[in-house]
């Protein structure tokens, strides 16, 4: 397990780029590390998006997907104009910005709060946005996770969003939050997903898995968590999401603590990761 010497960022990013590290997070900043190392320093960017209009805060969980040779930017804001938070894309030549909206204001329902917008591309080549229908706006209190198709330009909604499962679908939920959405295709044609939720411990990163191996088909959840205070004895941590460093090794990105505790701020952990078995399990020999 990597500890980055990034001090703090929230729902960490990663993006290698020409052997060029890329941490981009809430307050769409962007750390850049060109050693090499994933464990040595970072250069903060600062800012890296250009404000849409409307703007009043919550610049939360950049990701950033290389998409038909441009870099597009999947985010959340909060919108003065509709007094919800909700995603949106936006777009850059090079990983280093700036990036600049292409949606008109929030893709995601204008009357919904919605967060953690996430890119999949199907096997069709078919778009989605996987994204987060908060438990502050639904009827019961309880978050959802929604995917809907995406134009080939990414600059808007093509479908309308379906529900794909509830924060309460695990045996392990405690919470009723839906975050971090990320997507995952097996060697041998599963799709993954991992999110976050609380558990008994803390937050927590969880899989959940498609039966048909579509994004629309039934979602079930595993019962073995991918990451848990209860497996490392020190922090909680989620919003995770999977890269491979220039040697081919795949990491969990998270952040731990979820909050700032012992000492410790909100820091990007990096844990070597691999698959197997149709799953994600931790890589205990790197």
């Amino acid at each position: 397990m990597i500890v980055s010497r990034i001090e703090q960022l929230r729902d960490p990013f990663i993006v290698v780029e020409n052997g060029v590290y890329y941490a981009y997070g809430t307050g769409w900043v962007c750390y850049k590390n060109t050693n090499g190392s994933l464990d040595g320093d970072w250069e903060c960017l600062g800012q890296v998006a250009v404000d849409p209009p409307h703007v009043e805060g919550c610049r939360w969980a950049p990701e950033v997907h290389r998409y038909k040779g441009k870099f597009y930017m999947f985010t959340t804001y909060l919108s003065g104009e509709t007094g919800h938070r909700g995603c949106t894309i936006l777009v850059s030549d090079v990983p280093e910005g700036p990036f600049v909206q292409i949606t008109d204001g929030h893709i995601t329902p204008h009357d919904w709060d919605c967060i953690d917008g996430t890119l999949y591309v199907d096997p069709t080549g078919q778009p989605w946005m996987v994204f987060v229908h908060e438990w502050t706006c639904t009827e019961d209190g309880c978050g959802r996770m929604d995917a809907a198709k995406l134009s080939d330009d990414l600059t808007r909604f093509v479908s309308e969003p379906v529900e794909l499962f509830r924060a309460d679908a695990p045996a392990w939920a405690k919470g009723k939050v839906t975050d971090g959405c990320f997507l995952y295709r097996t060697a041998d044609g599963q799709l993954l997903m991992i999110w976050s939720n609380w558990d008994d411990a803390g937050y927590c990163v969880g899989i959940a898995r498609s039966a048909d191996g579509w994004v629309d088909g039934e979602w079930t959840q595993d019962e073995a968590l991918l990451y848990s205070k209860n497996m490392v004895g020190d922090y909680d941590g989620g919003h995770g999401m999977f890269f491979a460093d220039t040697d081919g090794q795949m990491y969990l990105s998270i952040h731990a603590p979820n909050n700032p505790a012992d000492g410790r701020k909100e820091t990007p952990v990096f844990i070597p990761v691999k698959e197997k078995d149709s799953t994600i399990v931790w890589d205990v020999e790197n």
